[in-house]
């Protein structure tokens, strides 16, 4: 968490609010394209309804040139919790800690509305998403989701179930750690899915429902995901 308070925006970059129609179908083209072309994740004018209604939609700008976004909708009123729906960098910006300076954006943002938990879905056969939720952030799995959305026709999802794991990220709270002693099991899973859904689709399927029972036993047996470890995977803690 610590690592995201101390976070400054390189020079150039900054996050704001999609506040006019040409912003907003600005921020949905961008989406698209992170997405591989698929305009449908974050149509134009759902965009621009959930950012009228006050919710969470941001564009993340370099010099002036709109190179990622993120969205997030409020949660129903007494949970005090909002569902970040998307949020994506282009390719050529990735690694550059960009994705961090928008979870701090986000993370005060909702701290300035009350908000204490942050939810969202991400596919668990993603490594390095598994490692920045779980790790970097310090989120907790809840639940396992087979096949959330039915059929995806995005170029990095096309052809794949999509399951997805849902997380949430207590604001205030400290990053959640696993004791080594307390591992029980563990879930592998590849370094790099999406080349391999490019290149070996059936291998990659065989990961998806491998993971995806693994996952199933462990619950039927009283486990949950403690963290995730770069070598071994998923670490599963008794509940």
């Amino acid at each position: 968490m610590a690592d995201l308070d101390d976070l400054s925006a390189p020079p150039g970059i900054e996050i704001r609010p999609l506040e006019t129609v040409d912003e907003v179908f600005a921020a949905s083209d961008v989406l698209a394209e992170v997405w591989g072309g698929d305009c449908s994740g974050m149509p134009a004018g759902l965009l621009r309804a959930l950012a009228h209604s006050g919710n969470y939609a941001v564009g993340l700008y370099d010099a002036g040139r709109i190179i990622g976004a993120s969205v997030a909708f409020f949660a129903a009123p007494a949970e005090r919790s909002m569902h970040s729906h998307v949020t994506g960098v282009l390719a050529e910006y990735r690694g550059h800690r960009l994705g961090r300076l928008l979870k701090q954006h986000q993370r005060q943002w909702a701290f300035a509305r009350d908000v204490g938990h942050i939810t969202w879905t991400f596919d668990p056969l993603i490594a390095r998403n598994a490692h920045f939720n779980l790790v970097v952030l310090g989120a907790r799995v809840t639940e396992y989701l087979p096949n959330q959305y039915g059929p995806m026709d995005d170029v990095i999802n096309r052809g794949d179930e999509s399951d997805r794991l849902m997380v949430s990220w207590a604001l205030a709270a400290p990053a959640a750690t696993t004791d080594p002693g307390d591992v029980v099991a563990t879930v592998a899973v590849p370094p790099d899915i999406e080349t391999m859904r490019q290149e070996s689709p059936d291998e990659a399927m065989l990961w998806r429902r491998r993971v995806r029972e693994q996952f199933a036993a462990h619950a039927a047996s009283g486990l949950v995901v403690g963290g995730f470890d770069d070598a071994r995977g998923y670490l599963f803690v008794p509940a």
